[in-house]
């Protein structure tokens, strides 16, 4: 049964930064890309980044390239993103997710994702 388990949300102001951490269980992470994805209260959960399983190739959402930075340690079946420069828009629910198929590259198919976190709390106050 696949886990994952995001941390490292919090309130912090504009300008700051903080950086995320997603730790997956149940299937063998260094042969998955992983995806980070947000939701903010009354909108849709939009990309945010995604890697893929070899840290061969990254994708950023336009909002957030040159500001976040996702990586993996797969010793440590662990994805991480970096997020600095936070703008009060960042403010969200911040999930990492896992798509069905080994080697499989969904990019930002939030619908190609299949195995998700229970989200953390990202809020930046003006």
């Amino acid at each position: 049964q696949v886990q994952l388990v995001e941390s490292g949300g919090g309130l912090v102001q504009a300008g700051a930064s903080l950086r995320l951490s997603c730790t997956a269980s149940g299937r063998t992470f260094s042969t998955y890309t992983m995806g980070w994805f947000r939701q903010a209260t009354g909108k849709e959960r939009e990309f945010v980044a995604r890697i893929t399983w070899n840290s061969g190739n990254t994708l950023y959402a336009n909002s957030v390239k040159g500001r976040f930075t996702i990586s993996r340690d797969n010793a440590k079946n662990t994805v991480f993103l970096e997020m600095n420069s936070l703008k009060p828009e960042d403010t969200a629910v911040y999930y990492c997710a896992q798509p069905r198929f080994q080697f499989s590259d969904p990019r930002m198919n939030v619908g190609q994702y299949d195995a998700w976190g229970q989200g953390t709390q990202v809020t930046v106050s003006s």
